[in-house]
Order: C-alpha cells, then structure tokens, then sequence
C-alpha cells in the first residue's frame, strides 16, 4: 500500500498485468493479507480522470479496499457468479487465515473452457469416425 503508483503502474507494464494484489502483513501471522486491489481501470479512472498527479500518490491512495475475495475450497462456478454480481475479472483467492494463495480471473476459465470444448469436440468426432467404419 505504501509503494508509489508510478513504481505500481511500471511493474503492471513489466508483467503485462492489470490487476496488483495489494497484501499487507496482518498481526498475528507473517502471511500476506489482501488489502485492495489496484487494476489499471483504478488508475485510469481515479488518476488520469481527475487530472491527478501520479508522482503525489501511493498505490493505496487509488487502490480498491475490500475487494470481492474467494476462498480456496471455493468452486468456480459459485466464483463466477459472485465475480458477475460485482462486476470484476479477476479475484484474489485466499487461504484459511486470508492469506493470498493466488488469483482466479475470467482468462483463466475461458482456457479451461476452451480445453473442455475441444476434448468434447474431439469425442464427438471421433465417435462419428468409429459409425463410419462399423456401418461401412
């Protein structure tokens, strides 16, 4: 949260990435916990639309506090639903005691989706080819 939004926006250009996971140390335990969030929207939105100064700021004073989290044992399609209700793409995912275990986003389901599609496909297609053969 204290690290400068430049510092913020330049690691998000690096990884190719729009969305930083902001994680703090909480008391009881040395595990990363979610703070916010700061996407790239954030930053449009809150900085270049207000004609804020970018160089004034920390990542916490544009990041979203209380984000929408998901628990670890979570299925992906309760996930989904509450990721459409709040509007988002990406959600961090926590562990037991909040910590960050990683982060699920729409990209990461529609390449599952994709894979699951086309083992379909490929069953299908194959059992039109073993018709073919049994019925020639």
């Amino acid at each position: 949260p204290e690290a400068g939004l430049c510092d913020a926006a330049r690691v998000m250009r690096e990884k190719h990435v729009g969305m930083l996971v902001v994680v703090g140390t909480a008391a009881e335990h040395t595990d990363r916990v979610v703070q916010g969030v700061l996407t790239d929207r954030d930053i449009v939105v809150t900085v270049v639309g207000r004609d804020a100064e970018p160089k004034d700021l920390k990542v916490m004073d544009v990041m979203t506090r209380n984000p929408l989290l998901a628990a670890e044992p979570s299925p992906v399609a309760a996930v989904l639903r509450l990721m459409r209700a709040a509007g988002v793409r990406r959600v961090p995912v926590v562990g037991a005691r909040n910590q960050l275990v990683g982060v699920l986003s729409i990209d990461d389901v529609l390449d599952v989706v994709a894979d699951q599609l086309t083992a379909i496909s490929g069953a299908l297609r194959g059992e039109q080819g073993r018709e073919r053969v049994m019925r020639s």
